[in-house]
């Protein structure tokens, strides 16, 4: 496993570096983050051993069980907490991630500011924007992106870093990516976190600071059965 995951992890840093190229980007200015949820803590060694620092997570228990002692024995490793998150789950999540990617309400919001307040941690803190419109999804519709950032940062006293993103699987990425970024430049964040492992090339090429990358690097996932 170690040989074919540094291949296909030396692969993909290799396809953003391009991207950057033909993006006219400075190279290092899109940051990968490595998906490894459902992968256990022994399949991320491999990724660390090969220089890999950034990981991201769908759900704060998984990340609970697998994460402290890699962190304690690599303390440059920054976690980055990537699928939804509830409110009574604040707690936890300021204490292990360094950055939060799916603040879509108020509720979330306030549960973060008590907690940073509390603990003194000031974790990366992104708005996911639900810029297809799905009701099965997370995320603040993009007409309410910038009234929803202001009151993060008024209200709840947030500092907000940028914007999320993930696209219908069913449509071009592209516009997707582009609404976003145009967002971002009107409300004035300078961090997209888009793209992943089907389209972070085409994220890089609309201006992602961050793309978030699975299967490509770690293989298929094997999700335990349903109850």
């Amino acid at each position: 496993m170690s040989d074919s995951l540094e291949a296909r992890l030396s692969a993909v840093r290799g396809h953003i570096a391009a991207a950057e190229a033909a993006a006219h980007r400075p190279k290092g200015s899109a940051r990968l983050i490595a998906v490894s949820k459902t992968f256990p803590a022994e399949a991320m060694e491999p990724a660390i051993a090969a220089g890999q620092r950034l990981f991201g997570e769908n759900r704060v228990q998984e990340a609970q069980a697998k994460w402290p002692a890699l962190v304690a024995a690599h303390p440059d490793i920054e976690l980055h907490l990537i699928g939804p998150l509830q409110s009574n789950k604040a707690r936890e999540a300021v204490a292990l991630f360094d950055a939060i990617h799916t603040v879509d309400r108020d509720k979330i919001a306030g549960a973060l500011a008590e907690e940073i307040t509390r603990q003194d941690k000031r974790p990366k803190l992104f708005v996911q924007v639900n810029t297809g419109l799905e009701p099965q999804k997370a995320g603040i519709a993009p007409r309410e992106a910038a009234a929803f950032v202001e009151r993060c940062r008024t209200e709840h006293g947030l500092a907000i870093g940028g914007l999320m993103c993930i696209p219908p699987a069913a449509e071009a990425p592209g516009p997707h990516f582009a609404l976003l970024a145009k967002l971002a430049g009107e409300i004035g964040l300078a961090e997209l976190s888009m793209g992943m492992s089907g389209d972070y090339e085409t994220a890089v090429a609309f201006g992602a600071t961050y793309v978030r990358v699975g299967g490509a690097i770690f293989g298929s996932r094997a999700y335990p059965p349903s109850a």
